[in-house]
This record gives C-alpha cells, sequence and structure tokens, in this order.
C-alpha cells in the first residue's frame, strides 16, 4: 500500500441553497454559492499552485501564488478569496500567470534555504512541490543581501522543531492554532521584513502551545516538521487505524517505513475529528516500537509454568481446545466474553458476535456499560433510544451548551477544539460541575453558568431545573408529545424541596434554566432534532431522528 495522499480544495467547502455554475479552463463546474474559484478548479480536477490556503482554513490570500485569469475582470485575482458567479470564465493556465507565479515563488526562495529547497530526503514538503510546479530552475537574487538564514531554531518542544529559517511567513501555522485547536497559542510578530511567527515570545515548551500537532500539519515548508520524520526517514505507506485513546475515535494514517511508524497523521476524511487531533493520538505513540511490548503470541500450560514464544497457528489451536475443554467440562454458559472500553464499536461488535455464535450463549458484556448502563436507562426511557442523539459535528449548530460532570478539554480534545470554536462563535455555555474546569475560564471562552453543584446532588439539580421549565411554562409541548416515551409532565410534581436542596448546593440553577429555554423557544423554527451527545470511552453513537418533533438542531442536552 503505498501513502495515501489526500485532496486539498484550498478553502473550506460551503453550504448554500443557490447553485452556481462557472467554467474553469474551459470545463463547467457546479458548487454552491460562496465556493472560492480555487475551490471551484479544485472540484473540476484542477489544481492552482498555493502556498497559504488549506479547506481547513479560511481563505488568506497572502502567498500570491494562486493568481488566476477570469474574462471580463481585469489584474489576476487570488483564486482563494475570489467567489464564484454564474457565467465566470476562469482560466488558471497562461504565459503571464507563469511568469508572475514564478517570479513569487524566486523571492521566496531567495529567502530559503538552498539545501532543504534542493533535498530528496525527508518528506517532500509543499514549497518543493510548488517550486517543480511553477518551474522555478533558477534563483538570481541569491543570499547576499538581508535574510533569515541565520534564525535560531527551536527544539525545545519533545514532539517537533521549529526552524524559522525555513518560514516564508504564510500565517498557516497561526490560523490553525487559532481556526482548528482554538489555544491561539501562535501570533506574527513585527512588522514588514522583522515579520515572524512567535509563540509569545517564548521557545513552544514554554508557551500556551498544547502539541496538537495542527501547526505542523498546516506548514508547507518543513519549518516546523516532527522529529520522527528527521530521524525516522521517508515513509513509504499509509495505514488508516483509529486511536484508542478516548472515545472522540479520531481517525489516523500510519504512516510507515516499512513496518515501522514514522508519525501519525489525522486522516482529514474521519468522521469525528476531521483531521484534527490532539497530543496523544498525534505524537503519544511511542508504545509501538517500545522495548517491553509483546509483539509475539506466548501460551503456557499453567499459571506457575513460563510463557513460552509460539507461532499464531500454535496459539490459536491452543485457545480454541482449551474453550471447548472448558464448555464440555462445565457447559455451554462456562464461557463469556467481556470488551474494554477502548474498543471500538466494530470490534465489540465482532466479540458478542463471536460468543453468540460459536459459543452459543449471551455471556457477553462490554466494561463502558458498567457506568453508563444509568444514562443509557434514562435516555431510553425519554427519549426512545439510549444513545446519543447526534454526532459531534451538531455542536457547530448549538446556541447553548449544557456540559454536566464532563471535561471535555481535558477527557475529550478534539471535541473540545470544535466545541471552542462554537462558542467564540456567541453560543451559550452552561457547565454543571463541582470542578472549575478550564471551560468555566480560560482565554477567549467564559461559561454563562457554573454550577458548581456539590457532590452526589446532581439528581437534586436536574430535578430543579426541570422543575423551572415546566412551573414557568418553558415546555416545548409539541415537542414532548412527539416523543411518546415517558412523562416530563412528571416533574412539575418535583417537590419545592428539590429546587431548595439544589439552592444549597451551591447551585444558581434558575437562571440558567431560563436562559437555556429561552434560548432554544426563540429558535426553535424549523429544527427537527433534540441533540445529545454521551461522553464516554465509547464512540458516541448517533441516535434516532426525531422527524415531527421541534427539538432545535441547537439543542444545549449533551
Amino acid at each position: 500500500m503505498a501513502l495515501i495522499r489526500e485532496i486539498d480544495y484550498g478553502t473550506p467547502k460551503r453550504v448554500s441553497q443557490t447553485a452556481v455554475t462557472l467554467e474553469v479552463d474551459g470545463k463547467p463546474v457546479t458548487v454552491p454559492a460562496g465556493t472560492s474559484v480555487m475551490r471551484a478548479a479544485a472540484e473540476a480536477g484542477v489544481q492552482i499552485p498555493k502556498l497559504c490556503a488549506s479547506d481547513n482554513l479560511e481563505p488568506f490570500g497572502s502567498c500570491r501564488l494562486c493568481l488566476v485569469e477570469i474574462d471580463g475582470r481585469r489584474g489576476t485575482p487570488a483564486s482563494c478569496t475570489t467567489p464564484v458567479e454564474a457565467g465566470m470564465k476562469v482560466r488558471t493556465q497562461s504565459p503571464r500567470l507563469a511568469k508572475l507565479r514564478r517570479g513569487v515563488m524566486e523571492l521566496y526562495a531567495s529567502d530559503f534555504p538552498s539545501e532543504a529547497l534542493n533535498s530528496t530526503a525527508g518528506v517532500t514538503s509543499e514549497f518543493q512541490e510548488m517550486a517543480i510546479a511553477v518551474g522555478l530552475n533558477e534563483v538570481r537574487y541569491g543570499l547576499s543581501g538581508r535574510n533569515h538564514q541565520d534564525s535560531e531554531k527551536d527544539d525545545s518542544n519533545p514532539y517537533f522543531a521549529f526552524d524559522p529559517a525555513k518560514c516564508i511567513v504564510c500565517s498557516r501555522c497561526v490560523r490553525a492554532c487559532d481556526e482548528v485547536q482554538g489555544t491561539l497559542a501562535l501570533t506574527i510578530d513585527g512588522r514588514g521584513f522583522a515579520s515572524h511567527v512567535s509563540a509569545g515570545d517564548k521557545p513552544f515548551v514554554e508557551s500556551e502551545c498544547v502539541s496538537c500537532g495542527a501547526c505542523v500539519q498546516a506548514c508547507p515548508t518543513g519549518s516546523l516538521l516532527e522529529k520522527t520524520v528527521v530521524a525516522g526517514g521517508t515513509p513509504d505507506r499509509s495505514v488508516v487505524t483509529t486511536c484508542a485513546y478516548c472515545g472522540v475515535g479520531c481517525s489516523f494514517k500510519a504512516e510507515l517505513e516499512g513496518d515501522v511508524v514514522v508519525r501519525m497523521m489525522p486522516f482529514k476524511d474521519g468522521k469525528a475529528n476531521h483531521g484534527h487531533s490532539c497530543v496523544k493520538g498525534r505524537f503519544a505513540w511511542g508504545y509501538t516500537t517500545h522495548k517491553d511490548r509483546i509483539t509475539k503470541p506466548m501460551i503456557r500450560a499453567k499459571i506457575t509454568d513460563p510463557w513460552r514464544e509460539v507461532s499464531w497457528e500454535e496459539a490459536i489451536g491452543h485457545a480454541a481446545s482449551e474453550f471447548k475443554r472448558i464448555q464440555g467440562k462445565y457447559g455451554r454458559d462456562s464461557i463469556g466474553g467481556i470488551t474494554s472500553s477502548r474498543c471500538t464499536n466494530e470490534e465489540t461488535y465482532l466479540v458478542q458476535k463471536m460468543i453468540r455464535a460459536a459459543f452459543g450463549n449471551n455471556n457477553t458484556d462490554t466494561c463502558a456499560r458498567v457506568c453508563h448502563s444509568p444514562t443509557g436507562y434514562g435516555l431510553k426511557t425519554t427519549l426512545g433510544t439510549s444513545a446519543g442523539t447526534q454526532d459531534f459535528d451538531s455542536v457547530a449548530a448549538a446556541d447553548v451548551v449544557m456540559i454536566i460532570g464532563a471535561n471535555p478539554t481535558d477527557a475529550h480534545p478534539v471535541f473540545a477544539s470544535q466545541m471552542k470554536r462554537r462558542l467564540r462563535q456567541g453560543a451559550r455555555l452552561i457547565i454543571v460541575d463541582p470542578r472549575r474546569i478550564d471551560l468555566v475560564k480560560s482565554p477567549h471562552i467564559q461559561a454563562d453558568y457554573h454550577l458548581p453543584l456539590l457532590p452526589g446532588t446532581n439528581v437534586a439539580v436536574i430535578n430543579a431545573i426541570a422543575h423551572v421549565v415546566v412551573t414557568e411554562g418553558l415546555v416545548d409541548e409539541a415537542y414532548v408529545k412527539a416523543l411518546r416515551h415517558g412523562s416530563f409532565r412528571a416533574v412539575a410534581q418535583v417537590h419545592r424541596r428539590t429546587e431548595k436542596f439544589a439552592r444549597s448546593a451551591g447551585a444558581n440553577h434558575r437562571r440558567a434554566s431560563r436562559g437555556h429555554s429561552r434560548r432554544r423557544a426563540a429558535l426553535r423554527d424549523g429544527r427537527k432534532r433534540c441533540d445529545l451527545l454521551r461522553f464516554g470511552r465509547h464512540r458516541a453513537q448517533p441516535g434516532i431522528d426525531h422527524g415531527d418533533g421541534h427539538g432545535e438542531s441547537g439543542d444545549g442536552n449533551r
């Protein structure tokens, strides 16, 4: 299997009810209104040279390499920042454009290490690919003038290095830290020739950087590069896999040289992470080559015997014969199977299938059920499904987010990045937790309400919130009626002592209840879902679509 090369469309996908048809190099293409010329060209199979653009970042228009010609329009506009128009005719190749692009690339190369530009060792950077694409054969200006080649390299981060000599100040790393991760640890300091990427005038390891790897992934020049790539060489194949550290279920490309992992790259097609990652999934994979890792099967006849390495055939045969012996001696129900909460849903499914089909009993379970059985029962009773009713992407439409007893920034950091992006756009945040987690107040994020309940009073606080919603007429009656499961009205009978108890627990729940419910009511029209995400180590699973209800896509019940 070769390395997986994913298409970069240059700018994010737009959603619109209006379609626009244009021509790119004579090829007709139809895209949603608001799409950039660059993305329309990519969807037509035409790749326009670029350095500052990426399809997970908003258009920036700084590199001036993606210039195009448009009939009836003067000049050569940047395709990444130019929206499509009906009937537009775009040319991406001409002698004029070729000369302009070579000139721009030559200026970049005049302050770029020549050995890095011409090197064939290591992973080829986008910068090298663009130099080839525009036909750059020589650099007339040389390095005799002012340059940045003596800039000090920052090796402080344990996972990646920053070489300012290779930086072209395209701002992709800064924008990735802002738009994708939401940490805002990077900025561009200085002006003009003195402009440079800065982690707050500190080494990376001392800055607010959380080592998620978004900046490294965004860098087109190799200025930010994984240390494992420098040490391990060029990967020659990729395997798509799922990170098992937490319950988000991020997809990764394990890039290998032979059978040795060189780096882990977030997979853009991953439905949970969309090409993003956290420090654990991105860099904490050293266990794959750890000296204590068991890579060969071993068996022993008795617990007092030493382990003995055997072939896979012998190990599987030994396990099968022992299972048969145990069932023959103690009966069919003497064998069962339990899966770890770190297993994927597919692995858990396979284990239960084997227990039921091969062993002939129903003795199968997963340890995630132990902590989530009350949650599942409550969801099944009220909503008709024991799973969450939405996927992670639904947070992008949320108007209110309520977090109860969870700490997403620590436990599910990739989802937390997505959620923080929505919070910075104006969504309100309610936190019910005795702890003062980071989301209560952190740079650029502050909860509207923090209800620091006492440990053990969760049910009292939830009952009190439900009591306020019902007694103050904030219930979405049509939605509750459409559920046909349980009776939400029953909470109206909760004695007022519940509310008093909640207040004694330190919970300012009444204002939070009103703010949450009225925000929903004001934005209810046209929404067809009630959203809930359940956090645990297993992957959050979408449930049913209540098509005839009036729950909103931005419900904060998660």
